[in-house]
């Protein structure tokens, strides 16, 4: 059982093939067998999860296993604590009602440049948020800042579960050591 955890870069496809021609993965990262654990939108960047594993796989994406997924999100304005509840508290979009959120305000965490910039408007400030659901719903976390009046104008995606972006940059990729869990045979062995 292999995982690599690799840093997405902003434009580029979860997947390993494109009859478009746009990034992929296969331009990161050619490791035969493997495949993402759940997806990462064109727009949005950070951490996706690659393994050799269908049952970690599912153990990953799958909604019933509820792995967290926290976000740096980078929002137009600055969200005051009524709409900030919201987000904590679950709100309703076009597809139901979305799970509370764990929140927090972020100071401008250090991360890489984007290019292209985000845009940026005089007048308008910019903030960013700590984000975390237990969903994947398509596009959630930007419909969600949306709904309350702040639209996302960058996504990082910082962990799944406890695995952990850390240091990788855009591009950059590191396989992580996995034990196979000991089967009840084997503990009553020791």
């Amino acid at each position: 059982m292999n995982l690599y955890l690799l840093h997405k870069p902003y434009r580029m496809l979860s997947q390993f093939t494109d009859r478009e021609g746009r990034p992929t993965l296969a331009d990161l990262i050619a490791i035969p067998g493997i495949y993402p654990a759940g997806r990462l939108d064109y727009d949005s960047e950070g951490l996706l999860l690659l393994t050799d594993d269908g049952d970690l796989i599912q153990r990953i994406a799958h909604p019933r296993y509820k792995q967290p997924k926290t976000y740096w999100v980078q929002v137009e304005g600055i969200p005051d604590a009524r709409a900030l509840d919201r987000l904590r508290d679950g709100l309703t979009l076009k597809d139901g009602p979305t799970r509370p959120a764990k929140l927090r305000r972020l100071e401008k965490p250090e991360v890489s440049p984007r290019q292209p910039p985000v845009r940026s408007r005089r007048h308008i400030p910019t903030s960013w948020l700590e984000l975390s659901i237990q969903e994947g719903r398509n596009r959630q976390v930007r419909r969600m800042t949306a709904a309350i009046g702040h639209p996302t104008l960058r996504l990082i995606r910082t962990a799944i579960g406890s695995w952990r972006l850390e240091n990788l940059a855009p591009g950059q990729w590191r396989r992580e050591v996995l034990h196979a869990p000991r089967s009840p045979s084997a503990r009553s062995k020791r």
